[in-house]
């Protein structure tokens, strides 16, 4: 089941030991290589700065994440696998898009990713307003990613499979 990133930051973090929150999701950290959200940065109810890595979360509701106790934060110096991937400070929001082509579509403003493997699976492409009175938001594939770099995500073109009419028979 996909669901959308943008609706889930800034939202609870629930822990089943204690019944509450125990902290709040502010950004999702993405690795860029494959498009796999590792986790969620997150403040704690200390204020200390944290993550809470995918692994950990048991469910997301219209609430926010669900995690087992406040053990599911962890501080981003105790994540030695994801030091690579926290040191890209890599986001897709406000991403623009290219064609391979070099035409610009727009900026990502949303992403939809799988609940479960915590893939990002559709990018969300807003586009300038004189197009978007044509055609509105884009969606963007991942099997149409070709290149991910900091300044740009790049995308095969566009193409329209035009079939040729038969005549009928009698």
């Amino acid at each position: 089941m996909l669901t959308l990133g943008q609706p889930l930051l800034g939202k609870n973090i629930l822990s089943l030991r204690i019944g509450g929150p125990i902290g709040i999701a502010t950004e999702a950290l993405i690795n860029p290589n494959n498009l796999k959200i590792e986790g969620w940065y997150a403040t704690d109810s200390k204020k200390a700065a944290s993550i809470l890595l995918s692994q950990d979360i048991r469910d997301i509701l219209p609430q926010g994440f669900v995690v087992d106790d406040h053990e599911a934060l962890t501080h981003p110096d105790e994540l030695i696998r994801l030091k690579e991937t926290i040191g890209h400070q890599f986001s897709l929001i406000g991403k623009p898009v290219y064609t391979t082509g070099k035409k610009r579509l727009g900026k990502v403003n949303d992403y939809a990713f799988e609940k479960n493997a915590f893939f990002v699976q559709k990018l969300y492409v807003s586009q300038s307003i004189l197009k978007s009175f044509n055609g509105g938001t884009l969606t963007i594939d991942r099997t149409q990613i070709v290149e991910i770099t900091h300044q740009r995500i790049t995308v095969k073109e566009a193409t329209v499979n035009e079939t040729v009419p038969m005549p009928a028979t009698a």
